[in-house]
């Protein structure tokens, strides 16, 4: 297995470089593959724009997925989009490993989603959700916290943790045709025991050694939606 992680957080004593290494170490004792984007190590540019591309399609005007559409005909992305591009379509798994930062991802990891997930190169022309050019590989969402789980419940302050972490799951993961795991989440671990945190870190082996193995979320297919409305077909009515 061959498993790519894409590391935002800037400090390496953090409990989300403690989760990567782990998942890292494990992996790879386990015979897998690992791959570690760490995208502040990598000093990663997260403004996207023209430093995408070493072609052009309109010098007079920029239209990003006019560009990203050209590049992809002529080979055209930066060498850091192509190298990640390329890691995708080599992995089995993608986990996404991040804090929780104004009920998001952070700045540099929704860059490296805007300038990597190229339309053509990875999604488009119909090549999208279960019919996605990541179909058949898996993704998850590894994050930590800064308040505790009552926070983030039905009747939390925070809101449902399931719909902030919806437009990752659902609009960039399953949009470009992964199946979505159950996100692995540390609730607060800067406020919790080093106990719990070593427990936090168990659990974690636990979640890597079922990636291959354990059932996606569920999402609707693409042929449960009318083409031409894209909104859930009515299932049929009985007659009497």
């Amino acid at each position: 297995m061959k498993v790519l992680i894409v590391h935002a957080h800037p400090e390496a004593k953090s409990f989300n470089a403690a989760l990567t290494a782990h998942a890292q170490s494990h992996l790879t004792r386990q015979g897998h593959e690992v791959t570690v984007s760490d995208l502040y190590a990598m000093n990663w540019h997260a403004p996207s724009g023209r430093s995408n591309f070493a072609t052009c399609a309109d010098p007079e005007y920029f239209k990003q997925q006019v560009e990203e559409a050209h590049a992809t005909e002529n080979k055209g992305f930066a060498p850091e989009i192509q190298a990640e591009i390329d890691k995708l379509f080599a992995c089995d798994v993608l986990i996404l490993q991040f804090p929780l930062w104004w009920f998001s991802m952070p700045a540099i990891l929704k860059g490296w989603v805007d300038r990597v997930l190229a339309y053509g190169a990875v999604y488009g022309a119909g090549a999208w959700y279960d019919q996605g050019k990541f179909a058949g590989k898996r993704a998850m969402v590894s994050l930590t916290t800064g308040g505790g789980p009552s926070m983030y419940g039905h009747d939390g302050i925070n809101g449902n943790i399931d719909t902030l972490l919806f437009p990752i799951q659902h609009g960039v993961l399953r949009l470009t045709g992964f199946d979505v795991l159950e996100p692995f989440i540390c609730w607060q671990p800067a406020s919790v025991s080093a106990e719990t945190r070593t427990d936090y870190l168990h659990a974690y082996s636990e979640r890597l050694d079922h990636l291959l193995k354990a059932e996606p979320l569920p999402f609707a297919s693409l042929d449960d939606y009318d083409p031409a409305t894209f909104r859930l077909r009515q299932p049929a009515t009985q007659s009497a």
